[in-house]
């Protein structure tokens, strides 16, 4: 069988998984792009396709990855070729989609469905949703990443395999075709697969509320940002926000942009004040 997942950390622990239980051997495909964020518009087009590419080498340039190269590192047509493939010369071989409860799975499973009808009766979700798993102090949880799941558990979670339908499959496209049509800047998980679209600003709200009118070391605030937000998302967009607020004069920075993240403070503007808006 061949396995999907949409996150770096999660193919790591399914590794895992997979020395623990031999009968889920078989290859590992990583949908990398965090579909969760950013232009979706005429995505299945080239132009659409560069749009895309366009905005994340704009993200990245005053981040502390440092700018992209001339050409995309992440390509998710090459994945899905490298998928397509496996499915042709693997007649009678299974693809299985394994998907968390977070917006980030969620906007990778609905690009990639729409492009694998023609397997219909091949293809296999396992959506872990709402399902409680035990971790590794014996207490119940519910995990919203799949990399949270502790291995030895995660063999109980293939007992929820199951075709994915005729339904979803009609229901599904056309469901990624209004993400598309609606290009939100950002889209979070409302329940099940129920993705809602939202503005770029959509996380403001979550970097203001760790700032005040001391200096702060900007990595020191994203590190403690990612470890408080009630809905994650990826440090990239979130070190994107910072440089979008500060040049809409909404923070303060030291302007050390030229000697990296490292030395690069900020604090609110306009005295001891906190956010006073809320996320919509």
């Amino acid at each position: 069988m061949l396995h999907i997942l949409f996150n770096e950390s999660d193919s790591v622990r399914f590794k895992e998984v997979q020395e623990l239980d031999p009968t889920l051997d078989g290859p590992i495909v990583l949908i990398r792009d965090d579909y969760a964020v950013g232009p979706l518009q005429a995505l299945d087009t080239p132009e659409g396709a560069q749009e895309r590419f366009a905005w994340w080498k704009s993200c990245h340039e005053k981040t502390a990855y440092g700018a992209l190269p001339a050409s995309p590192v992440v390509n998710d047509a090459n994945e899905l070729s490298t998928i397509l493939q496996w499915l042709e010369e693997n007649p009678a071989g299974e693809c299985w989609i394994w998907v968390a409860q977070n917006q980030h799975d969620v906007s990778g499973y609905y690009w990639l469905i729409a492009q694998l009808k023609k397997w219909q009766g091949r293809i296999y979700l396992l959506f872990l949703n709402n399902l409680p798993f035990i971790n590794e102090k014996g207490q119940l949880f519910y995990p919203h990443w799949l990399e949270e799941i502790p291995a030895k558990e995660f063999l109980k979670a293939k007992k929820l395999v199951r075709p994915v339908s005729a339904s979803e499959f009609e229901i599904d496209p056309d469901e990624w075709n209004k993400l598309m049509c609606e290009n939100a800047g950002v889209r979070i998980l409302e329940g099940g697969k129920k993705l809602l679209g939202k503005e770029f600003s959509y996380f403001d709200a979550d970097i203001k509320r760790l700032l005040t009118s001391e200096w702060q070391r900007a990595l020191r605030v994203l590190t403690q940002l990612q470890t408080k937000m009630k809905v994650k998302t990826g440090d990239v967009f979130l070190q994107w926000r910072l440089v979008q607020l500060a040049e809409q004069g909404m923070i303060e920075t030291n302007e050390k942009w030229e000697k990296g993240w490292k030395e690069l403070d900020i604090r609110l503007i306009g005295g001891d004040k906190s956010l006073t808006g809320q996320q919509d």
